[in-house]
């Protein structure tokens, strides 16, 4: 196992490649831009020796698949990243990459460019030392997780399914810890339609769509049960033109997270079976569970364990812990094969203006990985 003295050198220039990931923006939507980083990723992967192929999408960008090792018939491990950000192109014009306090800002700096230059450096450290392990690596950096996964979900599963072990590079928690726990996430769509009319003249005549939505909104809000890690939020609403026009149409999008999937299958047919309020309105409702939860069963806690084990022989201590959020690893955990998340750079202010790495924290996380690779 190389020791935390290989990569505390290499610091620098962990920043300086970070620095260069975050300055080639890549916005989920933007398919040239998420190409465009996904081909420097490629050279910097086939200078390591890796056999790059390309998983072509059209409304998406494309997929990386690269792969390590002379394939013994050993389950392979998979790396697993995401190259796209939440950040428009020209963010970085008024949100430039700039290092202060010990901090690198920037869009995209810990979600997750900086995770993809740790596992970069990793793998060059471990060649350069004859340190790679004897199974096969694969390394999977997709192009929409900041949207769902739509285009790179099959492909994740199907690289995981046989896997020893994928190690999500999703960043870890404030202090360190990994994420041994996530809750599942829902997407839904309401929509109310009723009948438009003049507000003055006609009055009973219209069917108020946003009245009808407005009893929805409070019954959704409704179901949150903090004692069961549930928690619903209307957190997009819309309908209506003029003040002195009934609307015809309002609608509502609804945020779902959940800690098992019974309770993602409750809250679906809750959904589901919603039935109008109002005489002469209709419903539709449209969404679902986009990420099953990802808990902290006997195979994750066994798992952790094991990476604490080698966390402490680079003289590291390594906690564990939960979160609301989603990322790939959701898609791994159900599949019933070990998965570790949040082996990504220490940071905060994900998707804001505040986004940031530690810079001194850089050479410990690309150890842990680097360890967790060499020794697994």
């Amino acid at each position: 196992m190389l020791p935390l003295s290989t990569f505390t050198p290499l610091t620098p220039a962990l920043v300086a490649l970070t620095r260069r990931l975050v300055e080639i923006e890549s916005p989920s939507t933007h398919k040239e831009a998420v190409d465009h980083l996904g081909a420097i990723l490629a050279d910097e992967l086939r200078q390591l020796g890796a056999t790059v192929s390309i998983d072509s999408q059209t409304a998406a960008g494309d997929n990386l698949i690269a792969q390590l090792g002379a394939g013994t018939g050993d389950k392979s491990l998979v790396i697993l990243g995401h190259m796209d950000t939440v950040y428009d192109l020209g963010t970085l014009a008024r949100q430039p990459c700039v290092e202060k306090d010990g901090k690198l800002y920037g869009p995209g700096t810990v979600d997750m460019k900086a995770s993809l230059a740790m596992a970069l450096t990793a793998l060059a450290a471990l060649q350069k030392n004859n340190q790679l392990p004897a199974r096969p690596l694969t390394v999977l950096f997709t192009s929409d997780e900041e949207i769902g996964s739509d285009h790179s979900r099959a492909l994740i599963e199907r690289y995981a399914q046989q896997a020893a072990l994928t190690l999500c590079l999703e960043s870890c928690l404030a202090d360190g810890s990994l994420k041994t726990s996530r809750k599942g996430v829902g997407d839904f769509e309401i929509i109310a339609r009723g009948k438009g009319a003049h507000a003055g003249t006609n009055h009973d005549g219209g069917r108020n769509a946003i009245e009808e939505i407005a009893h929805h909104v409070l019954a959704l809000q409704r179901l949150t049960d903090y004692a069961k890690g549930t928690t619903i939020n209307v957190g997009v609403i819309g309908g209506g033109s003029r003040s002195n026009v009934i609307p015809d149409e309002a609608r509502i999008h609804v945020d779902m997270r959940v800690t098992s999937p019974a309770e993602a299958e409750r809250i679906t047919q809750w959904m589901n079976s919603l039935k109008p309020v109002l005489e002469g309105t209709t419903l539709t409702v449209t969404g679902g569970l986009n990420r099953p939860p990802m808990p902290r069963d006997d195979l994750m806690a066994a798992t952790f364990k094991k990476a604490q084990a080698i966390a402490e022989k680079l003289g590291l201590k390594l906690g564990e812990g939960g979160t609301g959020g989603g990322s790939d690893a959701n898609f791994v955990a159900p599949l019933g094969v070990p998965v570790l998340d949040g082996l990504g750079a220490l940071g905060n202010g994900a998707h804001s203006e505040r986004e940031h790495i530690v810079i001194d924290k850089l050479a410990e996380r690309t150890a842990l990985l680097a360890g967790i690779i060499s020794e697994w």
